[in-house]
């Protein structure tokens, strides 16, 4: 019986395998969307019934106004690459949440979340667009999936290279919940989370810098302003961050010199949506 989990297992990982559109990296997604997205629709609406959500007002308006743009700049490009068919499903929602924390997220399925506390660093439209198109690049890229299919088979909750919501014990929903919510590695060995997690995380963060890029580019937004985005975030976390290989996220530095290396193609996108 084992022996046959484990054929099974083995057989999912290799079907499974998929390539992240734009970088062309090979990545593994175990979890169908019939069950990723309702999972990502009924935790963003969790997140949302327990948040203060900022329903009016100019700074509302703005994150819908920039999440539309980015929402039709990426079906434009998904289009033209012959990629439509992995927006399936897609319901897409912008919301910005009264909260100090400096961060915004995009659930798998195109559920995004902004909270007002990273405004003062963003500063203008441009600057929420480089955010905006970072977070849906990540849903994009099925990095929500992959890292869930990662943290599932890392804690046990796999079954024959699936996620199997009804056998699950209330437990192991909310483990599964969590791992939604959370970056994967929280919780797990440091020799996993240095060895595996952090370093895929860094690849993921990256890829979804170029592909963001892109995708404000397209949407009219001058891609200079991610690096200025970023060299902002840069100065205010000076000193506070642990070192590159201890971090889910690349370094200011290499980020930078990343996205200015990145820079002329994003500009050819620019001039042509101007």
């Amino acid at each position: 019986m084992k022996k046959a989990i484990m054929v099974m297992l083995m057989l999912g990982l290799v079907i499974a395998c998929q390539k992240v559109p734009l970088t062309g990296r090979n990545q593994l997604v175990l979890i169908p969307n019939a069950q990723m997205l309702p999972l990502s629709f009924t935790n963003y609406k969790e997140v949302l019934d327990t948040s203060k959500v900022v329903r009016a007002g100019g700074q509302d308006d703005m994150i819908k106004r920039v999440g539309v743009r980015i929402q039709k700049a990426v079906e434009s490009y998904m289009a033209a690459n012959n990629l439509s068919e992995r927006l399936n499903g897609f319901q897409w929602e912008f919301n910005l949440i009264e909260s100090p924390q400096v961060n915004a997220w995009c659930m798998p399925g195109g559920k995004v979340a902004f909270y007002t506390g990273i405004l003062p660093y963003t500063q203008n439209e441009a600057g929420v667009a480089t955010v905006m198109g970072h977070e849906v690049s990540h849903a994009i890229a099925e990095h929500g999936n992959e890292r869930m299919s990662e943290g599932l088979l890392a804690n046990g909750l796999m079954q024959g290279g699936q996620l199997v919501l009804g056998s699950l014990s209330q437990n192991q929903r909310s483990q599964t919940n969590a791992l939604l919510l959370q970056a994967v590695g929280a919780g797990l060995p440091i020799a996993y989370q240095v060895g595996r997690a952090l370093p895929h995380s860094r690849a993921q963060e990256s890829e979804a810098d170029k592909l963001g890029l892109i995708f404000m580019s397209m949407a009219g937004y001058n891609p200079q302003e991610a690096v200025n985005f970023w060299s902002r975030m840069a100065k205010a976390g000076s000193g506070q961050k642990p070192p590159e290989f201890l971090s889910t996220h690349p370094s200011d530095q290499r980020r930078i010199r990343d996205l200015q290396s990145q820079m002329p193609d994003a500009m050819k996108y620019y001039q042509k949506a101007r």
